[in-house]
């Protein structure tokens, strides 16, 4: 698997720099572009990476699915009431689509959809952003993976947009928590740091039919199929179509430049590298799962 990987690490290097980091975020526009790290953890456990693939890095979005998962683990169905499991063709924190939608969110990977995952979490736990944080060590194994707080400090005082999608959810009643609240643990839940190792890890119960880290379930394994079509609909924001025909696995992506993808029954993929496209995704890193998959032929279709 590592030749694979160089392989694949040598045929975008070319890519890896090309498009824009997150410089809305201020701390993350100081990000170096040229970082690239690909990682591969199997069933049992046994990562293989090549490149930056053990520097930890900005989730941002990639909060969303672990912040889902725990909501869904402990509360059943209920949010889907709340948020839907539509695709959207507008920007992942617009505002246009949250008023058609009259507050209800089209699916939980915008940002609007995740303050109501995080508002429904914080309201199960008390501390969302903690329990967000102790799921992801607890399934990657690392107890030292935590926030960074000058990335949520950053992100809380130029989010304008995120603040206003708060409001106006709140305004259609389907907040529980003061938005305040609501937005200070969404940040510092994108705000954590870490490794393509560690989020490949702590990804596996997707690939394992919800069975985590320590053998026990996380999700049932009807929760975690639909979590994982979930993803491959609606996790690339306006771009998901784009990546389902060219990768074909259920994947979530991050501003902070990653991307966490899912082959059933088999493994997880992340792979880091900050420069985005427009819609948002990594540039090298959905070319990376592309040279990957095509490689492997690993895809759900």
């Amino acid at each position: 698997m590592r030749e694979v990987l160089e392989d694949v690490h040598e045929l975008v290097r070319s890519l890896v720099g090309q498009g824009r980091v997150a410089d809305y975020i201020p701390a993350l526009a100081e990000v170096e572009p040229r970082r690239f790290g690909l990682a591969v953890a199997t069933l049992d456990g046994e990562v293989t990476g090549v490149g930056d693939y053990r520097v930890p890095f900005s989730v941002q979005s990639l909060a969303k699915v672990f912040a889902l998962a725990a909501v869904l683990g402990a509360d059943g169905d209920q949010i889907w009431g709340r948020v839907g499991r539509e695709p959207s063709t507008h920007p992942f924190n617009s505002l246009v689509q949250l008023e058609i939608d009259r507050g209800v969110p089209r699916n939980p990977f915008l940002n609007a959809g995740a303050l109501v995952t995080t508002d429904r979490l914080l309201t199960l736990t008390g501390d969302a952003a903690g329990a967000l944080r102790g799921f992801l060590r607890a399934e990657s194994g690392n107890p030292a993976l935590d926030s960074d707080p000058r990335v949520a400090d950053s992100e809380l005082a130029h989010g304008h947009r995120n603040a206003s999608l708060a409001h106006l959810i709140a305004s259609y009643g389907n907040l529980e928590n003061p938005v305040p609240e609501v937005l200070d643990h969404y940040v510092r839940g994108c705000a954590l740091s870490a490794s393509c190792a560690d989020l490949a890890l702590a990804g596996l119960f997707l690939a394992r039919g919800g069975v985590g880290a320590d053998g026990t379930p996380v999700l049932s394994r009807e929760a975690t199929k639909r979590l994982n079509a979930t993803m491959l609909v609606c996790g690339m924001y306006d771009g998901a179509g784009e990546f389902a025909y060219r990768v074909g696995l259920p994947a979530k992506s991050g501003v902070g430049g990653g991307i966490i993808a899912v082959v059933p029954n088999r493994c997880v993929l992340c792979v880091w590298s900050p420069a985005l496209d427009v819609c948002g995704n990594s540039v090298a890193g959905v070319a990376a799962l592309e040279h990957l998959t095509a490689r492997t032929g690993w895809s759900v279709f």
